[in-house]
C-alpha cells in the first residue's frame, strides 16, 4: 500500500487486474521515457502511471494513457470523493434509480396502468463557463438534459444555480451575460422551460464562477439503465458527428485548477447545438418507448471512452469499439482524439442485433446528423479499441489493428481511489464582510440602527433583490405546464393529464459553509426542502452538486467531508434519499478558492396543484404567524454581509428534529386547507420574508415582534426551521392544535392590510426597554409598500442595465 502526501491509494484486486495480455497484441507501448513525458501532460501522476502498468500487466501505449487520463480524472472517477460519498442515504421504497445511473428516479404513482416517476439531477459546468461562458453554460444544460432523457424520461424543466464575483466588475458582467444567454438559449431552444434557481454574488467567485444546472423529467414505466449486459449486442452511436471540440474537458478543465482567462483551455470547451439535442431527445424516447434498446448512455465527460467502459462495467461485460465506424466531422483525427472527444449531442445505445435495423431507421427518420454501429458487447470484460472492424462477437477482423485493450473495471468501478487527508483550518472565525472596515466589527450597536433602512438595503442588493431581470431572459412557460415560475422560492409544474404537480427548489448556504461546512450543508438541505414544503408538497428526494477547492489540500478536503456529513445527517433526519449528484473539485485560481458551496436540489409532489399554498399575502385581515423558534446567530447572514461581522457573531444552531417537526406541521396544516399563505424564513431573515410576502400580495401588514437585546437577530437573523404562515382568524385554534401536536411554537405577529409594512418591536430590545443602553436596533420597521417594491425590483437593473 502506497501512502502519499495527498492520501492513501486504495488498490483493487480480482478479475480485470493485469488481464490484458491475452488475445491479439496491442499497438506497441510507449517507451518508459515517452510514457513518463506524456502521462504528466495528460494530468496523470507518476504513481498513477505505475498503477496503470500494474492494471494492464504491461506498459500502456498513447491511446491507453489518454483513456486512463480522462477516466481517472477527478471528474469521471470521483477518486477523492468516492470514499466519502458512501455515507449519503440513497435508498427508499420509491427510489427506482439512484447514484451511479445517468440520473435519479423516484416513483410518484400510477397513471394509465403505468408507473409514473420523476427523474432529476444537478451537475456543474463551472470551469468551461469561466473560459467560454455562453458555450460552457449551454453545454452544461445540454449534458444534464441528456442525463435525464437517457433514463427514458421526457425533460420538463431546468433550474440554474449561478454564482459570480463582484457585480460591479466588468468580468462578472461578461460572465453573467454569457451564462444567462447560454442557459436560456439552449434549454428554451430544446423546448424546456427554465423555471427557477438562484443568483448569488460574492468576491470568492470572481475568477471561478459556479454554473450548476438541474434538470427534471417525467417517466412512464421503468427507468432505462446505462448498462450492456448481453455479449453480442450492438453498440450504436447516434447524434452529432465527432470532432475535436471538448477534448480533455474532463481532465484539463474539470479536474485541475486554472488561471483566469487561460486561452489554452478554450479548445477543451464543448460546442453545443440545441436543435440536434431536440432531435436526439425525440429519438431516444422513441427507442425506449418502442423497446428497441437495452441500455443508453450520454456521451458526456470522457466521451466514447467513458460511455463504453461504464456501460460494459455495469453489465459485467466488455466492449469492442471500431474507430473506423465512428462518424467524424474533422479530418485526420488521431485514435485518442476520437475516443476522448466530448463533442456534444451524442448518445450510445445498446441493442439486440435483430433490432439494429429499426434503431437506425428511427435515427434516419428524425434526420440525425449521424448514426452508426461502432461496436459490440463482448464477454471478456475488456474495452478493446480497433481499426479495421470487429466481427459479430466483437473480435478484431483479419488485418485489423488492435489499438488498445483495457479492463473496463479498471476504468470505471475499480478506478483508482484516494483516501485524502482531511484537516480543519487552524482559524475558523469569520472576517468582516468585504468592503467593511475592520474597526466596524467592534461596534455591534452601531450596525444598522434604522431597521427600515437595513431592510431597504437588503431588498435592493444583488443578493436578495428580484431575479426578474435575469429570469425574464428565459422562457419559463414553454410547454404550458408552469404554474409558478422563477423568483418565488420553489417552482411548480403541472403534470399533464393529472391534478398533480412537481415542485422544485435549489439552495446553497455557502456563507455558513465557509464558517462551518457541516452546518452550512445541513442548512442547505433544510432550506431547499422547506421551500418545497411551504407549497404543501411532499418532498421526494435530493440531488446535490458539491463545489469545492483542491481535494489534495487537507483543509479543502475537510470542508468537503464535513459538508457530505451534514447533507447525510440532514437527509436522514428528514427521511429523504440522495438519488443523484455531482462533485466539482479544483474550483480555485491563483487568487484563491471559492467558498465551499454544497448546492442542493429538492423535488416534491403536490397531489393537487390547486391546493397549493403561495407565498403572497392573500387577503386583508389574515393573521400573520411565525412558526418555529428564533435562535441567536448572525454570522453567515445577509445582514452581516451588509453591516459587518462582530467578534461575538456565530452561525445560528440547527436542530434537525425541530426542522422535521416544522415540515410535518406545514404539510398537515396546508393539506387541511387552514393556511392562506406560507413563506420560508431564509436569506435576509424574518423581515425580508415578510417584505416579500407583502410585495407579492400587494398589501402590507401591521405586526408586533418580540425581540431580545439585539433585535437584528429577530429581524434579520437567518435561524433555520422557521416559516411565516397566514390564516383566517377562524382557523387559528385548529392551526394552533396542529402545531402543539408537532411541538412547533407559534407566535402571532399581527394582521395583513394597508400599504405599509410596519413591525413594532417589543421586549428587551425595544425602544422603551433599551433607552440609553445602545442595544442595536430599537426603532420599528415602517416602510411603505411602494418603496419596498421599488428597491426589490430595481436591484439588478440598477447594477446591470445601461452599463
Amino acid at each position: 500500500m502506497t501512502v502519499r502526501s495527498t492520501g492513501e491509494a486504495v488498490r483493487p484486486s480480482g478479475p480485470g487486474v493485469g488481464s490484458t495480455t491475452s488475445g491479439p497484441s496491442v499497438e506497441r507501448p510507449l517507451s518508459a521515457g515517452g510514457a513518463e513525458v506524456l502521462h504528466r501532460r495528460l494530468g496523470l501522476t507518476d504513481f498513477e502511471l505505475a498503477e496503470i502498468g500494474r492494471r494492464l500487466g504491461r506498459e500502456p501505449n498513447k491511446l491507453e494513457l489518454a483513456i486512463f487520463s480522462v477516466m481517472w480524472s477527478e471528474h469521471c472517477s470521483y477518486k477523492s470523493s468516492k470514499p466519502v460519498l458512501g455515507q449519503l442515504p440513497s435508498g427508499g421504497s420509491d427510489v427506482l434509480a439512484g447514484p451511479g445511473e445517468n440520473a435519479g428516479a423516484v416513483g410518484i404513482g400510477e397513471q394509465a396502468g403505468q408507473g409514473l416517476a420523476v427523474v432529476f439531477k444537478i451537475e456543474s459546468h463551472n470551469h468551461p463557463s469561466a473560459v467560454e461562458p455562453y458555450q460552457g453554460a449551454a453545454t452544461g444544460v445540454g449534458g444534464i438534459l441528456r442525463d435525464v432523457f437517457a433514463m427514458g424520461a421526457r425533460p420538463i424543466a431546468v433550474l440554474d444555480a449561478l454564482r459570480f464575483g463582484d457585480p460591479a466588475s466588468a468580468r462578472t458582467r461578461r460572465l453573467l451575460d454569457g451564462v444567462v444567454r447560454g442557459v436560456g438559449g439552449y434549454g428554451n431552444c430544446v423546448g424546456i422551460p427554465t423555471i427557477g434557481g438562484e443568483l448569488v454574488f460574492h468576491p470568492a467567485y470572481a475568477a471561478n464562477p459556479l454554473v450548476n444546472v438541474m434538470a427534471i423529467g417525467l417517466l412512464r414505466g421503468r427507468p432505462m439503465r446505462a448498462a450492456a449486459a448481453s455479449p453480442g449486442d450492438v453498440l450504436v452511436l447516434y447524434g452529432s458527428t465527432t470532432g475535436r471540440d471538448g477534448i480533455g474537458g474532463a481532465s484539463v478543465l474539470a479536474s485541475a485548477s486554472f488561471a483566469e482567462d487561460d486561452p489554452s483551455k478554450r479548445p477543451s470547451v464543448q460546442v453545443g447545438d440545441p436543435f440536434v439535442e431536440k432531435l436526439i431527445l425525440e429519438v431516444t424516447l422513441e427507442l425506449v418507448g418502442r423497446g428497441l434498446v437495452e441500455g443508453i448512455q450520454d456521451l458526456g465527460a470522457g466521451g466514447l471512452s467513458c460511455a463504453a467502459s461504464e456501460m460494459a462495467d455495469r453489465g459485467g461485460t466488455g466492449m469492442a469499439i471500431d474507430l473506423d465506424a465512428v462518424p467524424r466531422r474533422e479530418e485526420g483525427m488521431a485514435p485518442h482524439e476520437v475516443m476522448i472527444s466530448e463533442s456534444q449531442e451524442r448518445m450510445c445505445a445498446v441493442a439486440r442485433p435483430h433490432k439494429v435495423a429499426e434503431v437506425l431507421a428511427v435515427c434516419r427518420r428524425w434526420a440525425l446528423p449521424a448514426a452508426a454501429i461502432v461496436g459490440r458487447v463482448t464477454d471478456d470484460g475488456l474495452l478493446t479499441v480497433v481499426e479495421g472492424g470487429v466481427d459479430d462477437l466483437g473480435r478484431p477482423r483479419e488485418n485489423a489493428r488492435v489499438l488498445g485493450r483495457i479492463p473496463a473495471k479498471a476504468l470505471a468501478s475499480e478506478a483508482i481511489v484516494y483516501r485524502r487527508e482531511a484537516r480543519p483550518p487552524a482559524r475558523r472565525r469569520q472576517a468582516p464582510a468585504p468592503g467593511v472596515p475592520v474597526e466596524a466589527s467592534d461596534h455591534l450597536p452601531e450596525r444598522g440602527t434604522d431597521p427600515g433602512a437595513v431592510l431597504r438595503a437588503l431588498l435592493g442588493g444583488p443578493g436578495l433583490g428580484s431575479v426578474a431581470w435575469v429570469a425574464g431572459q428565459y422562457d419559463s412557460t414553454v410547454g404550458s405546464d408552469t404554474v409558478v415560475g422563477p423568483g418565488r422560492g420553489a417552482a411548480i409544474l403541472r403534470i399533464k393529464g393529472t391534478a398533480m404537480g412537481i415542485v422544485a427548489a435549489t439552495d446553497g448556504n455557502a456563507s455558513v459553509s465557509a464558517l462551518d461546512p457541516y452546518a452550512g450543508a445541513a442548512m442547505s438541505v433544510c432550506q431547499a426542502v422547506r421551500n418545497v414544503v411551504v407549497t404543501g408538497a411532499r418532498p421526494l428526494g435530493v440531488t446535490d452538486c458539491l463545489n469545492f477547492g483542491d481535494p489534495e489540500k487537507p483543509e479543502a478536503f475537510w470542508q468537503f467531508s464535513e459538508a457530505v456529513r451534514g447533507i447525510a445527517d440532514a437527509c436522514r433526519a428528514l427521511g429523504l434519499p440522495v438519488v443523484s449528484g455531482n462533485v466539482s473539485f479544483y474550483n480555485e485560481s491563483p487568487s484563491g478558492a471559492i467558498l465551499p458551496t454544497p448546492q442542493v436540489g429538492v423535488v416534491g409532489l403536490l397531489e393537487d396543484v390547486e391546493g397549493r399554498a403561495g407565498p403572497a399575502f392573500a387577503a386583508d385581515g389574515d393573521m400573520v404567524i411565525l412558526a418555529g423558534e428564533t435562535v441567536p446567530g448572525l454570522a453567515g447572514s445577509a445582514y452581516v454581509e451588509l453591516a459587518g461581522a462582530a467578534p461575538e457573531d456565530e452561525p445560528p444552531a440547527l436542530d434537525l428534529r425541530r426542522e422535521a417537526a416544522l415540515h410535518a406541521f406545514l404539510l398537515e396544516s396546508i393539506g387541511g386547507g387552514l393556511v392562506s399563505a406560507a413563506q420560508d424564513v431564509g436569506s435576509g431573515g424574518l423581515a425580508v420574508a415578510l417584505a416579500e410576502m407583502a410585495i407579492w400580495g400587494g398589501r402590507g401588514a401591521d405586526l408586533r415582534l418580540r425581540v431580545g437585546a439585539t433585535p437584528a437577530v429577530e429581524l434579520f437573523g437567518e435561524a433555520p426551521s422557521r416559516a411565516v404562515v397566514t390564516c383566517r382568524a377562524a382557523a387559528w385554534e385548529r392551526l394552533a392544535a396542529i402545531a402543539d401536536r408537532h411541538g412547533v411554537p407559534l407566535e402571532p405577529l399581527g394582521t395583513t392590510g394597508g400599504q405599509t409594512l410596519r413591525i413594532e418591536l417589543r421586549g428587551e430590545g425595544s425602544t422603551g426597554a433599551t433607552e440609553g443602553r445602545g442595544a442595536g436596533i430599537a426603532d420599528p420597521v415602517e416602510v411603505d409598500l411602494e418603496t419596498l417594491r421599488h428597491a426589490w425590483e430595481s436591484a439588478l437593473p440598477r447594477l446591470f442595465e445601461d452599463q
